[in-house]
C-alpha cells in the first residue's frame, strides 16, 4: 500500500516519538523496536528497520527517504509512560485513532510529568529502606534509622542529579552520605547494626530495573544495548560500593 510522502514522514515521526518516550522511560530495547515495527506495519509498511541503543534510535523504511536519528540523552524509570505508549500503539494498529491523533497524544505523553510527586517518592523510598532492613534480618531498633537514612539518601540522589550531570558522582556522593548517617546513628546508640542499616538504605538506589533490562536485551540478541546497560548498572553499583567503602575506611 503506497502512501503520500507527507503521510510517510508523519508515520516515521510517530514511530520515533513512540520509541523515544519508551526508551527514556526505561523500556527494554527489543520492546521499543517491536512497538515501532508494529506501528509501521499497521500502515502497510512491512519492511521497516530500526536500530535502538540506550543513547539513540535510527529508523528507516526500505526504498524511501529519509532515514532519521533521535538522540537519547536522559533516561529514567517511568513505566506509566511506557503503558500509555503501548495503549496508543494498539489503538493505532486497530484503527481506533488516526495518525495525527496518535502523534498529538504521544506529544502530550512526552510533555507530561507522569511521575509521582517528589515528596511521595522520598517517603516511599524511606519506608522501603526500613522494610528492607527488617527483610535482611535487621532488628526493629534499626527500622527508624534506616527510614531516615534511606529517605535522606534518596532525596540526596535527586538533588545531586540536578547539580552534577555525571550520574556516577551523584550516586557516589549519596552513598557516602548514607554511610555517614548510618555510622552516626550507630555511634549515638540510636541504631544497633551498621551493616543492616546501610544495606536497607542503599536498596532504593540499586539499579534493579537496569540489570533486568540488560539481561532481557542480551537474551533477545541485542548485544550492544545489553552490554551498555550492564556496564551502566555496574558503574552504579561501583559508585554505591565506593561511597560506603570510604566511610568504612575511617574506622
Amino acid at each position: 500500500m503506497e502512501q503520500a510522502p507527507s503521510q510517510t514522514y508523519r508515520m516515521i515521526d510517530v514511530c520515533l516519538l513512540a520509541g523515544k518516550i519508551m526508551l527514556q522511560s526505561g523500556a527494554e530495547t527489543y520492546r521499543v523496536e517491536d512497538t515501532m515495527t508494529r506501528i509501521a506495519a499497521s500502515f502497510g509498511v512491512l519492511h521497516s528497520h530500526s536500530f535502538v541503543t540506550p543513547t539513540g534510535i535510527i529508523f528507516s523504511i526500505d526504498g524511501s527517504d529519509p532515514t532519521k536519528l533521535v538522540r537519547i540523552s536522559e533516561r529514567s524509570t517511568n513505566l506509566h509512560k511506557v503503558t500509555h505508549v503501548n495503549a496508543i500503539s494498539r489503538q493505532l494498529s486497530s484503527g481506533e485513532i488516526t495518525l495525527e491523533q496518535a502523534y498529538a497524544r504521544l506529544q502530550e505523553v512526552d510533555a507530561s510529568r507522569r511521575a509521582y510527586p517528589i515528596p511521595l517518592q522520598i517517603a516511599s523510598a524511606a519506608i522501603a529502606s526500613g522494610c528492607f532492613t527488617i527483610m535482611f534480618q535487621g532488628s526493629w531498633a534499626d527500622f527508624l534509622p534506616a527510614v531516615v537514612t534511606g529517605g535522606i539518601g534518596f532525596a540526596g540522589v535527586l538533588y545531586f542529579h540536578r547539580l552534577v550531570q555525571i550520574k556516577f558522582f551523584a550516586e557516589f556522593l549519596t552513598s557516602f552520605i548514607i554511610g555517614l548517617l548510618s555510622s552516626l546513628f550507630v555511634y549515638t546508640g540510636l541504631g544497633q547494626e551498621l551493616d543492616k542499616i546501610i544495606i536497607g538504605s542503599v536498596m532504593p538506589l540499586v539499579p534493579g530495573l537496569l540489570i533486568t533490562n540488560a539481561v532481557r536485551d542480551l537474551m533477545a540478541g541485542h548485544l550492544v544495548s545489553g552490554l551498555s546497560k550492564g556496564a551502566e548498572a555496574f558503574l552504579t553499583a561501583f559508585a554505591i560500593g565506593a561511597g560506603i567503602a570510604i566511610v568504612f575506611s575511617f574506622y
